[in-house]
């Protein structure tokens, strides 16, 4: 049977409030059946929380604070994040990271937050989710500057260039593919095919990101398997064997 990973979905959004079953039906019978679901500051905590005990057999919970999140009082959010890490059974820490696409002034915070998340990681041998918009490079020269040598995980939606993705690959991440890598423009599906299917996963990013043909409409898990199709015609690969690969590249990240 196909089975498809979903590694990356905020199926708690609000983009979701009306018709959050209805999605999850469609996922099912696409065959996403996994998908792990990212936090993203104190606020989100409830939403993920319920939707993930609503669908414990298929949707497993993350717990971080998103760079986009991290402003003035990012140290009293960690710590209301943190107390609900421990108190929870979480299976990655994210969506942490940085991102220096909206806001450049807040790079220290960023990397402060960042580098007290993936500390937690390390401490209880859990991958995180990173998220690393126009800041890549950054956070890989953090890791290697704060010794984080034993972090491991996903970087998520990956759009990087063949050098850094054979560098995180050695450094031992895995890389998130997502709608992205359908776009007419992208230059992914090139960096991709040179770097092979061993270190990808699949996501979706839902509710954002949507892959061609569906751009301009709201994302669901439920189009994992346009992402796969794509990744079918780059590799020359079957799609069975596209969702084999990656699901068990999923297994290996998140140990489930």
């Amino acid at each position: 049977m196909v089975e498809f990973t979903d590694t990356h979905a905020h199926v708690y959004s609000e983009d979701f409030d009306k018709d959050a079953d209805d999605c999850f039906r469609r996922s099912i019978s696409n065959q996403v059946t996994r998908v792990f679901v990212p936090n993203i500051d104190k606020d989100s905590i409830r939403g993920l929380k319920e939707i993930c005990q609503r669908y414990s057999e298929n949707y497993f919970p993350m717990m971080g604070l998103h760079p986009c999140s991290v402003k003035d009082d990012y140290e009293k959010q960690l710590l209301i994040i943190y107390d609900e890490f421990i108190s929870s059974n979480y299976y990655a820490v994210g969506e942490i990271g940085m991102d220096l696409y909206w806001d450049t002034s807040t790079f220290e915070i960023q990397k402060r937050a960042f580098i007290e998340q993936a500390q937690w990681a390390i401490k209880n041998d859990l991958p995180v989710s990173i998220h690393s918009r126009n800041s890549t490079r950054e956070l890989m020269d953090i890791i290697k500057e704060e010794k984080l040598c034993d972090l491991r995980g996903v970087f998520h939606c990956f759009t990087g260039n063949h050098t850094e993705a054979l560098q995180l690959m050695e450094m031992g991440f895995y890389l998130g593919i997502g709608g992205v890598v359908t776009y007419k423009n992208s230059t992914l599906p090139e960096t991709l095919l040179n770097v092979g299917l061993n270190n990808l996963v699949l996501e979706s990013d839902s509710p954002y990101l949507p892959p061609t043909p569906h751009r301009g409409k709201r994302n669901e898990t439920a189009n994992i398997p346009v992402i796969a199709q794509k990744l079918s015609e780059i590799f020359n690969t079957p799609m069975e064997e596209i969702a084999e690969i990656t699901t068990n590249n999923s297994i290996k990240v998140f140990k489930i």
